[in-house]
């Protein structure tokens, strides 16, 4: 018999005794296996069947605006069950490459230029992922904007705070903090929580940023907008067409950047850090620090991504594969939590506009007879709110299949 931590309210802490269910049993079929401590007898076993309320775990967790760093400070030595995968559902593949696959470096500063093109199109291409070195990014707002990301995370929550100040699931504020954007749709809530900043095409007013980190946080944006116009410009090279083209047509003109922070996990190998997924956005820019965790996935293998410090992990986000009509790749990737005493610190920043109108489908100086049209137009607002709605899983993409022309 194992033991299932169950959330209260205020961040207090009972233990409940879970059964060990057959792998098939889902998530509901386990809780409700959940048995009260103080008996094992039928009547307590039948009252347990209705005692673990994951809608009310959920809420309470909200209620106390600390999310994942709040159970973590408070000495939890137990996964609680809201965060527990299905044995059925392990996220931790024992087929991943690591040490067999590595991802592309490219260096952006090589003299050249035909080379760092051919470079980045083999790499859009065959793997939707490579690491950029070479870049003007300085290295002290890298290490400031994680640092300054980590203190916030760290800080203290409750009434009062930065933290209670930003804590919200509403959709329409520019910054906001909370423990899984999704918490109340997925069946297995995340081990981490966010910060979520919408930068671009309105930057939200500098007293809306978290004080902490604030400055750092707009010098991160300004030289993250400078870097991916170099890369959407070397991608359009990629595709045969003039360096502006994708900056023309707004691929850049939207900016989310989102900081995410996960806890050391006391049972890592039963939770999940993020869900395999591919990004709706049209190109990711990503920075992690050295604790490690994702994983892409390469001819359906799950591959390790070693921390570079000072590179930066770039990805095809899935409205650049429909303009590239298949010609670039957005492939899926995951985190998984590491057995480590040290957080996890990533701060990803999307070149995603969710709220466009624009209508975006293969580019049509890619297209001929022989190279017809793979998918249909879409609003980028409504792309992101199609993949949100479809969901994902460990290897298709529904979002992109809906929109794929016919035979």
């Amino acid at each position: 018999m194992t033991y299932a931590c169950s959330i209260e309210e205020h961040m207090h802490w009972k233990f409940i005794p879970q059964c060990t269910l057959d792998p098939q049993h889902t998530l509901q079929e386990q809780a409700a296996h959940q048995l009260p401590r103080t008996s094992t007898s039928p009547t307590a076993m039948s009252a347990a069947a209705t005692t673990y309320d994951r809608e009310a775990e959920l809420h309470a967790l909200d209620a106390t605006a600390s999310g994942v760093r709040g159970i973590f400070t408070s000495g939890v030595t137990e996964l609680p069950r809201i965060f527990r995968l299905p044995d059925s559902q392990p996220l931790h593949d024992a087929a991943a490459m690591a040490g067999q696959e590595t991802l592309p470096v490219i260096d952006l500063s090589m003299g050249d230029h035909e080379a760092l093109v051919a470079a980045i199109r083999l790499a859009a291409s065959e793997w939707g992922f490579f690491l950029v070195t070479g870049h003007s990014v300085p290295a002290e707002v890298i290490s400031g904007t994680i640092d300054g990301t980590r203190a916030f995370h760290e800080s203290d929550g409750g009434e009062g705070t930065e933290k209670a100040r930003l804590y919200t699931r509403d959709l329409a504020r520019k910054v906001k903090y909370n423990c899984n954007h999704d918490l109340y749709r997925s069946k297995v809530a995340s081990w981490r929580d966010t910060l979520q900043l919408t930068m671009a095409p309105d930057t939200p007013a500098p007293s809306e940023l978290p004080e902490n980190c604030r400055d750092m946080l707009l010098e991160y944006s300004k030289q993250l907008t400078n870097l991916m116009h170099t890369l959407f410009g070397l991608l359009s090279e990629a595709l045969g067409l003039n360096p502006s083209y994708l900056t023309d047509i707004e691929c850049n003109k939207g900016q989310l950047v989102v900081c995410h922070y996960y806890p050391p996990c006391p049972e890592p190998e039963l939770a999940m850090g993020i869900a395999p997924h591919s990004d709706s956005s049209f190109m990711t820019v990503l920075v992690q620090d050295g604790v490690g965790g994702l994983q892409v996935l390469y001819k359906e293998k799950w591959v390790d991504v070693t921390p570079m410090p000072g590179a930066f992990i770039v990805n095809i986000g899935d409205l650049l594969q429909i303009l590239s009509n298949d010609k670039f790749q957005s492939v899926k990737h995951k985190v998984v939590l590491k057995k480590t005493t040290a957080p996890r610190v990533s701060i990803a920043c999307f070149a995603s506009h969710p709220t466009s109108k624009r209508m975006y489908g293969p580019i049509k100086e890619l297209l001929s007879k022989e190279n017809p049209p793979l998918y249909k137009e879409i609003a980028a607002g409504d792309y992101f709110a199609l993949q949100h709605r479809t969901g994902v899983d460990s290897y298709k993409n529904k979002a992109l299949e809906q929109l794929r022309c016919g035979p």
